[in-house]
């Protein structure tokens, strides 16, 4: 178990020891504190060493569920499969549907915008799903000095002879050519194709399931193991197969009122990311339910949220038998494994 490492000026250095890490917070020289589920600890003097090792992440994308591998030549610091972010287009087709029939009515209404789909245009499902990617590597970007990404190249099939279709016509190629540009301004990247990558496991004698909704390292993260080992190398096994799993969390947009009235023709509040000064997603700790998320409010009490599952542990909890701990937008869950 590695621990990620930064500076008192919050710059990223080489991982350490769980054993080493103890030590430094027992005797002061070191901070703890979470980057959204991964322990770290912040160093309170100058360190002894400055120097760095490359360490890679490969990216495998998924439709469903997606995985990332933070690896160096010495070790794999931390394997993350995620849940891709699948809701956006119903929810667009929603509001669609509500403002349509908002103008039907005497009621006063923004004017029509131009329409947005000529030219240049990413679909707001499309960027949501990639702009998750970018989040996870800006976040692992704050927490090791990684220089470079491996990304696996997936592609749409194309037609011949059709240059305006092959240029924009499906949201993958559209939404890989704008996850590539913002990539590229974080560091290196480096891409690969499918078969390339099938080559690189079967040469290391690795198979992956066909479960792609497993959360077994072996589902995804095995091929982003195996394109951050073929960039630093060092191993022909997975040395840590252990996951991190997560999902991300779905905050509803602020709406004045629900979509349909309640009995007596009453409409509630709904929506918004503020439950009663608390940002929902983020962690605290209950005195009876413990490590838990925010969640919705209703009046003078809030609703508590298993951080694991998701499950909603109570919806009247009063904001003064909570203590904040950080902010959070996913949920996440550590699923430990024996190395292959």
């Amino acid at each position: 178990m590695f621990v990620p490492v930064v500076d008192s000026e919050n710059k990223p250095l080489m991982p350490t020891t769980s054993g080493r890490a103890r030590k430094w917070i027992k005797s002061g020289k070191a901070t703890p504190f979470w980057k959204r589920g991964v322990f770290c600890v912040r160093l309170n003097k100058e360190p002894s060493d400055r120097k760095l090792q490359e360490i890679a992440v490969g990216i495998d994308p998924g439709s469903k569920r997606e995985g990332f591998s933070v690896k160096s030549e010495s070790h794999t610091y931390i394997n993350i499969q995620t849940e891709t972010i699948d809701w956006v287009k119903d929810a667009i087709e929603v509001r669609r549907s509500m403002r349509r029939t908002r103008r039907t009515r005497t009621t006063p209404y923004r004017k029509c915008r131009w329409n947005r789909s000529k030219g240049e245009f990413l679909a707001p499902s499309t960027k949501a799903r990639w702009q998750w990617k970018l989040r996870i590597c800006w976040w692992l970007l704050k927490m090791f000095p990684i220089s470079i990404f491996i990304v696996e190249d997936i592609k749409a099939v194309s037609k011949k002879n059709y240059k305006k279709w092959n240029r924009s016509f499906s949201p993958l190629e559209v939404g890989k050519k704008y996850f590539y540009k913002e990539v590229e301004k974080l560091g290196k990247l480096e891409l690969k194709q499918g078969y390339e990558t099938f080559e690189l496991r079967e040469n290391a004698g690795l198979k992956k399931i066909g479960n792609k909704l497993s959360n077994s390292f072996y589902a995804h993260c095995i091929d982003s193991w195996v394109l951050a080992n073929w960039y630093v190398g060092g191993h022909v096994k997975p040395d840590n197969t252990s996951l991190l799993e997560i999902i991300p969390l779905r905050l509803h947009r602020r709406q004045l009122h629900r979509l349909e009235p309640e009995k007596g023709g009453k409409r509630k509040k709904y929506g918004g990311t503020i439950s009663l000064g608390l940002k929902r997603g983020s962690l605290v700790r209950h005195i009876k339910y413990g490590l838990c998320y925010v969640g919705g409010y209703l009046k003078d009490r809030i609703s508590l949220h298993h951080i694991e599952t998701g499950k909603r542990l109570a919806q009247n909890v009063k904001v003064q038998d909570c203590k904040f701990l950080s902010y959070n937008s996913w949920r996440f869950m550590r699923i430990n494994a024996s190395p292959a």
